[in-house]
């Protein structure tokens, strides 16, 4: 990948953020035809959230517009590599929610989910400890995939058609005069530009005035896991949210708590099995919290030609190609593919607010 070490003095677009977003804008405004984009990330590409992610992608959601992003963002990662030329692990072995109420069991089946009994879902996964479970949903066109591998993707694919990718580049300030943005300042230097795509994850409010909270998600791996099958569907107790997927021959699994010991025990109720796994590694990442569990994506009222896209609360990485496109085609002035103005910051102010239900 051609990566450049001179800061350009003017682009006609500047991506800030190296995750999956930005490199995913950074591709589609390539492809629409912009010359020379630039994108500026404060460490390497897919260093933040997006690296730090399970790489799920599903299609269960109890928000429509989310359904629909994502089940095309998923036919995108299928045509990944002939459109991009980047070859994915992409594993559609499905998502196995498992749920403890009768509401729960009746909004999923209503979202038009697959639904199991308590035995059926052991039968997929014969580790499950079942005991206080009303149910399980099944999203069959769902799975996961390497995160570096989109990221790493989209960039080669626009440094190859010409854009200026800057890593250890960190913006600190979107400049602005009578209401319109006139550039990036970075830690190496200004770079003038009307257009801003603001894609930096958790870090985009503290450029841009945006409702986000931070919060720490861990991940663990364990040894090899030869007994569980071959073909496992990321598990999920939604009550909880612990979780665990195949991660080659062993095991990744997490949950909301903060520590492995505040997680063991709840992991162990629903996964016996792991009592007798070792843990080999750990990582944690952010997930960008909005005030109702969706996306903040949209064109700033001011200044005007800013555009941002944080806020996904978890379910972000699986909406990249779908609202990298948009963020483009935003800051191209071009016609949407998608229509995703009901994800515009200025609902809360309005009370059009869209709460998502299915977060993990």
């Amino acid at each position: 990948m051609r990566i450049n070490h001179v800061l350009p003095e003017r682009s006609e677009v500047v991506v800030i953020g190296g995750g999956v977003m930005g490199a995913a804008a950074l591709h589609y405004l390539v492809e629409l035809g912009c010359e020379k984009p630039v994108l500026v990330e404060r460490e390497t590409l897919a260093s933040g959230s997006t690296g730090r992610c399970a790489g799920g992608v599903r299609t269960l959601f109890s928000d429509d517009l989310n359904r629909r992003i994502c089940d095309e963002s998923i036919r995108r990662l299928e045509r990944f590599a002939d459109e991009v030329g980047q070859e994915l692990d992409l594993r559609l072995w499905g998502y196995l929610f498992l749920l403890a109420t009768e509401v729960d069991a009746a909004r999923f089946a209503a979202e038009g989910a697959r639904m199991l009994s308590p035995e059926t879902a052991r039968e997929v996964v014969p580790q499950l400890d079942v005991e206080g479970l009303t149910a399980a949903a099944f999203d069959e066109r769902a799975g996961y995939v390497t995160p570096d591998l989109v990221v790493q993707g989209y960039s080669r694919r626009a440094a190859e058609r010409g854009a200026h990718i800057e890593q250890s580049c960190a913006a600190t300030r979107v400049l602005a005069e009578n209401g319109r943005v006139t550039g990036v300042e970075t830690q190496r230097g200004t770079i003038a530009t009307e257009r801003v795509i603001l894609a930096a994850g958790v870090w985009s409010s503290e450029l841009f005035d945006l409702p986000l909270e931070r919060e720490r998600r861990h991940m663990f791996f364990t040894e090899d896991a030869p007994a569980f099958p071959a073909e496992l569907p990321l598990t999920i107790d939604f009550a909880t949210g612990f979780y665990f997927h195949r991660e080659g021959a062993a095991l990744a699994l997490g949950g909301r708590e903060q520590t492995l010991e505040e997680l063991a025990p709840i992991a162990a109720r629903r996964l016996p099995s792991l009592e007798d796994l070792g843990i080999r590694s750990t990582w944690w990442g952010y997930y960008e919290m909005s005030p109702d569990h969706n996306a903040l994506i949209g064109a700033a009222a001011e200044p005007e030609g800013l555009f941002y896209a944080t806020g996904f609360s978890g379910h972000g990485f699986q909406q990249g190609p779908v609202v990298g496109e948009h963020l483009a085609q935003l800051a191209l002035a071009l016609e949407p593919t998608f229509d995703l103005s009901q994800f515009d910051v200025e609902r809360f102010a309005t009370g059009a607010v869209r709460l998502e239900q299915n977060v993990i």
